[in-house]
C-alpha cells in the first residue's frame, strides 16, 4: 500500500462525513454511526501512516493536485505527524463515545445531534489537516476551521455564561489569528513561500533582526493558541463553560495543536535562528504561575484549567531546551497530556453528573457512593501530579534528565536558568498533586455529614422535568450511562498504558525527534535539492 494516498484522507474523510452528517438532518442515529465510523477509520488510518513511516524510516510528502512544491499545497507526515493523529484521533473517538452516552441520557439537550456531529467532525478535520500542513497557509487554514467549529461548539446549549465564555475565546483566538497572517504575510513578502522546507533556507539568509522580529511574530500567534504566560489569561474562563466532552476535547487537543506548531517553528523554519532563553523563561513563568492559580480554585473545572496552562509549561520548558533528548521527552510529554487531562475532564463531567455540583464546597461521600468514580479520578490525578511509576513522572523525569544534560553545554540557554526551571517544575509537580489529592479527600473521602448544608445540597441531584401536557413536573434522578463510564475508563486505561509501554513509546519519541532536523524536513519535501 502507497501511504501517500492515505494522508489526504485524514482530512476529507471528516469533511465528507460532517457535509452527510448535514445531509442526515435530525437522523440521530444515522449521524451517530456516521461519526464514529469516519473516525475510527481514521484512527486506523493515522495508525497505518505510523507504522509505514516508522518502518521505512522516512516520511511521507504529498503534493495535492500533483502541483509540486513549492507551488502547490504540500501535505507531511513524518514520525512526530503520525504520533500526533494517532493520539488525536483515538482521544477524539473516545470524547465522540462519550458525547452520544450524555447526549441519548439527557434527550441531547446538551449537544443537539444535528449542530453537534458535524461541527464535531469539522473540528476533528482542522486538528489533522493542522498536523500534516506542509506550508504556513495550510497551516493558518486549519487553526480557522478549528476557531469556526470551536466557537459552536463551545456555546452549545446558548446559555448566556456560555455565550460570554464564546465571545471572549473567539476574541481572543481572532486576535492570534491576526498575528500568524500578519507573520505569514510578511514572511512571504521577505522569502517569496510560505512552504516550511524552503523556509527553512531562505530565512536564514535574512538579516538576524528581520529574522527575530518574524521569529518572535509567530511565537506570539501560536503562544496565545498554545495558553501560555502571560497569553493564557483567556482559558480559564472559556472551556469550564462549555459541555463536558467539549471541555475535554479543547484541554486535551487544542492547545497542544498550538505546542505541535512551536516544535515545527524551532526544529524546522528557525532552526538556525535560537530563542531558547526566552523559551526557558517563558515555560517557567507558565508552570508556577498556573500552578498557583490552581491553588485559589474551589471548582474542579477551574483548577483543571489552570493546571492545564501550567503543564504547558513542561513542553514549552522541553522545546526551549534546543536538544534532541527535550523534543523527544516534550513528545512524549505531549501525548501523555492529552490523555490525561482528557481523562480528567471526562471523570469531571460524571462527577457533575453524579454529584450535581463541580463544587469543592458541595461534592462529599462519592467514594462510598461510586467507588468506580473514585478510581476513574484518582489514578490520572497521581498520573498528572507526577507520582512513580505514572507517565506524568517518567515525562518530567525525561524532560528534567534533558535539561541536566544541556545545562553544561552551549544550547538550551543559561545553565542557571534551566536549574531554575527544573527546579520550578519540580515545585510544580507537588503542588499539582497536593491540588488535585485536596479535591479528592474533600469530594470523595469526607463523609456526607460533614458537608455544610448537606440537606439543601441533596435536592440538587433531583431534577424536574414537564410532562406531556406541560401543566405539571416529575422528578428523577439524573442516571450515569455507560457510554459515559465506558469511554471515561477506555481513556484511563490508555493513560496506564503510556506508563507500561512508556519504554518502546519514548524510544519512537526520540526517533521522531531525530527526524525534526531541518535537513531531513526539506529533503522529505524537495528530494532534488531546494533553493
Amino acid at each position: 500500500m502507497n501511504p501517500s494516498t492515505l494522508v489526504p484522507l485524514v482530512v476529507l474523510l471528516p469533511l465528507i462525513g460532517a457535509a452527510i452528517n448535514l445531509i442526515l438532518g435530525r437522523h440521530r442515529r444515522a449521524q451517530m454511526a456516521v461519526s464514529a465510523t469516519v473516525l475510527s477509520a481514521v484512527a486506523v488510518i493515522a495508525a497505518t501512516l505510523l507504522l509505514m513511516v516508522d518502518e521505512a524510516d522516512q516520511g511521507v510528502s504529498v503534493a495535492v493536485g500533483a502541483w509540486e512544491a513549492p507551488w502547490g499545497i504540500v501535505l507531511v507526515v513524518d514520525r512526530l505527524a503520525a504520533i500526533m493523529l494517532v493520539i488525536s484521533a483515538v482521544v477524539l473517538l473516545g470524547v465522540l463515545v462519550y458525547a452520544v452516552g450524555q447526549g441519548i441520557a439527557d434527550q441531547h439537550r446538551e449537544t443537539p445531534v444535528s449542530i453537534f456531529h458535524p461541527t464535531y467532525l469539522i473540528l476533528s478535520a482542522g486538528v489533522f489537516n493542522a498536523f500534516i500542513a506542509g506550508d504556513l497557509f495550510n497551516l493558518y487554514v486549519g487553526f480557522e476551521i478549528l476557531l469556526a467549529a470551536s466557537y459552536v461548539l463551545l456555546t452549545l446549549g446558548g446559555t448566556g455564561e456560555r455565550i460570554r465564555a464564546g465571545v471572549t475565546y473567539i476574541i481572543v483566538s481572532l486576535v492570534s489569528s491576526l498575528f500568524f497572517l500578519s507573520a505569514i504575510a510578511l514572511i512571504y513578502g521577505a522569502t517569496g513561500t510560505a512552504n516550511i522546507a524552503q523556509l527553512s533556507v531562505r530565512l536564514a539568509e535574512l538579516p538576524d533582526s528581520v529574522q527575530l522580529m518574524l521569529h518572535l511574530l509567530l511565537l506570539l500567534a501560536f503562544g496565545i493558541k498554545a495558553a501560555v504566560f502571560p497569553l493564557s489569561f483567556w482559558l480559564p474562563d472559556s472551556y469550564p463553560t462549555a459541555p463536558a466532552p467539549v471541555t475535554a476535547v479543547f484541554a486535551g487537543l487544542l492547545t497542544k495543536v498550538g505546542v505541535y506548531a512551536i516544535i515545527r517553528t524551532e526544529t524546522v523554519i528557525f532552526a538556525e535562528h535560537d530563542v531558547s532563553t526566552l523559551l526557558l523563561i517563558v515555560g517557567g513563568l507558565t508552570m508556577v504561575v498556573g500552578i498557583l492559580g490552581a491553588l485559589t480554585q474551589a471548582d474542579i473545572k477551574r483548577l483543571l484549567s489552570f493546571t492545564l496552562v501550567s503543564h504547558i509549561g513542561y513542553m514549552i520548558f522541553g522545546i526551549g531546551l534546543a536538544s534532541e533528548l527535550g523534543i523527544a521527552a516534550t513528545i512524549y510529554y505531549v501525548v501523555h497530556h492529552i490523555t490525561v487531562q482528557t481523562a480528567l475532564f471526562l471523570t469531571t463531567g460524571l462527577i457533575e453528573r453524579f454529584g450535581s455540583s463541580t463544587s469543592i464546597t458541595r461534592l462529599a461521600g462519592l467514594l462510598k457512593a461510586s467507588p468506580l468514580l473514585a478510581i476513574l479520578f484518582f489514578i490520572p490525578a497521581l498520573n498528572l501530579g507526577g507520582i512513580p511509576p505514572f507517565s506524568g513522572f517518567l515525562g518530567k523525569v525525561g524532560l528534567f534528565v534533558a535539561g541536566a544534560e544541556a545545562a553544561p553545554g552551549d544550547e538550551g540557554g543559561p545553565a542557571w536558568l534551566i536549574w531554575v526551571v527544573i527546579a520550578a517544575g519540580a515545585a510544580t509537580s507537588l503542588i499539582t498533586l497536593y491540588a488535585l489529592t485536596r479535591f479528592w479527600n474533600m469530594a470523595f473521602w469526607r463523609g456526607r455529614n460533614e458537608l455544610e448544608g448537606y440537606d439543601s445540597v441533596l435536592l440538587q441531584s433531583v431534577q424536574e422535568f414537564p410532562d406531556a401536557s406541560g401543566t405539571t413536573t416529575r422528578t428523577a434522578t439524573r442516571s450515569t450511562p455507560v457510554l459515559m463510564v465506558v469511554a471515561t475508563t477506555a481513556l484511563v486505561a490508555v493513560t496506564i498504558l503510556l506508563t507500561v509501554f512508556a519504554g518502546p513509546l519514548f524510544d519512537l519519541a526520540s526517533r521522531a525527534a531525530m527526524n525534526l532536523e531541518s535537513g531531513v524536513y526539506v529533503s522529505l519535501v524537495f528530494p532534488r535539492g531546494v533553493s
